[in-house]
Order: C-alpha cells, then sequence, then structure tokens
C-alpha cells in the first residue's frame, strides 16, 4: 500500500524539500523569460558598461592631475611675465624713467645738471632709450649713484663716462662743499612696445642746481 507524502519519514521529506529548492533554482537560472535570467542579463550588462567607464574615470583623473600641473605653471610664468614687464616695460615710460634717475642721484647726494633725451635706437627685439647726462658731486656720491642705477627696477646700461675735476667747471654751476667730479655719461634703458616709439623725443633738461 504506498504512503501518502505527510506519512514519508522526515529525513526523507527534508531531502525531498531541499531537491524542490534547487531545482526551482535551477530552473529559475536556466530557463528564459525567468525573473533570475533577466537579473542576470541586467547584470551583465551593467558589468559591460561599468568597465569602459571606469577606464574613461581613470584617464579623466590623469588629465585633472595634468591640469593642476598646467595651472601651477601658467601661475609661475604670469608672475615672470609681471616682472620682466617691470624690468623691460612694453611702452617707453620716460616719465617715470627719469624721475628714478634723478631720484637716485638726489638720494646719494648728486647733482644732475642736464638730462637730454636722444633719438630712440631700434633693436630685432626691443627699443633703446638712451639720455646723456650732466652730474657732479663728491666722488664717492658718483659712484652710489652709479650702484643705485643698477639696482632700480628697470634694466639700465651707463656708458660713455667721463669725469673730470669739478674744479674744471667752476663757475658754470653752484656746487655744494664737497664736490670734486663733474662728469658727462649716457644712460640707456629699454622697451619692447613699437607703439612706445610715438610721441615727442625732444630733449629733456633736468632742473638746473
Amino acid at each position: 500500500m504506498a504512503l501518502s507524502f505527510r506519512d514519508w519519514p522526515w529525513p526523507l521529506q527534508a531531502v525531498f524539500y531541499v531537491g524542490l529548492a534547487i531545482a526551482l533554482v535551477l530552473a529559475g537560472m536556466y530557463v528564459p523569460g525567468s525573473p533570475i535570467q533577466k537579473v542576470r542579463a541586467d547584470l551583465t550588462d551593467a558589468q559591460a558598461t561599468y568597465k569602459p567607464l571606469e577606464a574613461e574615470v581613470a584617464n579623466l583623473r590623469v588629465y585633472k592631475q595634468r591640469r593642476s600641473e598646467l595651472q601651477s605653471q601658467m601661475d609661475a610664468l604670469q608672475k615672470q611675465l609681471a616682472t620682466l614687464q617691470t624690468i623691460v616695460p612694453e611702452d617707453k615710460q620716460a616719465d617715470q624713467f627719469i624721475l628714478m634717475v634723478q631720484e637716485a642721484a638726489a638720494t646719494s647726494g648728486v647733482a644732475i645738471r642736464n638730462l637730454t633725451a636722444m633719438p630712440v635706437a631700434t633693436k630685432p627685439y626691443y627699443f633703446e632709450m638712451p639720455f646723456t647726462v650732466d652730474a657732479d658731486g663728491p666722488y664717492f656720491s658718483v659712484l652710489d649713484f652709479f650702484a643705485k642705477l643698477g639696482r632700480l627696477s628697470r634694466i639700465i646700461n651707463v656708458g660713455d663716462v667721463k669725469l673730470i675735476s669739478a674744479s674744471s667747471s667752476a663757475g658754470k654751476f653752484h656746487t655744494t662743499p664737497g664736490t670734486s667730479v663733474s662728469g658727462t655719461f649716457t644712460i640707456t634703458t629699454f622697451f619692447t612696445n613699437a607703439a612706445g616709439q610715438s610721441g615727442s623725443t625732444a630733449p629733456a633738461a633736468a632742473a638746473k642746481r
């Protein structure tokens, strides 16, 4: 006489339930159109999409780091450019330059008698703006004046220096006590913009002392 399922020993019932569960899982995994099969397909598609995106993000991280490096380089170059524009400005800025020279002379105890602008000289990448200067003062004050010219923010060349004893020019100007030398020399500064040549290049004379 056949026994009903309820009459089976409980170990057999447990084995049956386990086998049934395994069969259902396998059916869900491999039967086309089942929910598990659809989820597995979606997961596979998502993984296939994720891998290229992950590689692209890794490449973008490199560009982000490179962008920071380039920005730092650009900032450094901007600072260098600002410094160079101070040393060799785009425009002549002749008035400011004359004031710088006169201030250097005054603080050194040197009297500038005449400061005359000469014609601008055109070079391949810049322009030279020379001035002839007549000055007098104590010998060491004149040396200090030349040293201060070398420390100004603009590049300055001093040439054609001719120094004589102040006694040779006595009577031409009122000199301060201690004046021992009188000299004529050329100071030259530079600028880069061709438009800076426009304007008057007439001689400019400093006030006589």
